[in-house]
């Protein structure tokens, strides 16, 4: 069974202008591939081998993102609401070795910026505060071992 990639509209909308764009350069391509097949030799043709390189990964890129948009599930964000934490919430919580406070929203994977303060749903942090309440201590195994978390507060 496939993955299903939860995110906003907004994400889904994205994503669909990136595939629109995706498929846009599959003309631009094989015109590139069809000049430098007019040039002559292809075993020694620099030019054929790089548009055909380009070509293997604009149809990875199609194909990826293809898969992402059709198992996309658009969250509603007027059902998420703030006792437990989850998918779409904005969490402030404490890591309780070194008291960092720290607040990130908790996004599907394909909408995650840690520099914008969006932590994808599949990173060991956000699997730890995912389904608990304010007030309560999680843990997560990080690549540096394992580390506790107060949640201190669930918005949206």
């Amino acid at each position: 069974m496939a993955e299903v990639h939860y995110m906003t509209q907004e994400g889904l909308d994205k994503l669909k202008k990136e595939l629109a764009d995706a498929l846009a350069q599959r003309p631009v391509i094989s015109a590139a591939i069809g000049e430098a097949r007019e040039k002559g030799d292809l075993s020694e043709n620099a030019e054929y081998d790089a548009a055909r390189d380009a070509q293997g990964l604009l149809e990875l890129k199609i194909a990826n993102l293809k898969n992402l948009v059709a198992h996309a599930k658009v969250i509603d964000e007027s059902m998420v609401g703030t006792d437990k934490v989850q998918i779409m919430n904005k969490v402030k919580f404490q890591n309780l070795s070194n008291k960092a406070v720290m607040e990130f929203t908790i996004v599907g994977e394909t909408e995650a910026d840690f520099s914008k303060g969006r932590l994808a749903s599949t990173t060991p942090i956000a699997k730890a505060l995912l389904g608990h309440s304010k007030g309560e201590t999680v843990e997560a195994q990080l690549p540096s071992g394992k580390v506790k978390f107060k949640i201190l507060d669930i918005s949206l």
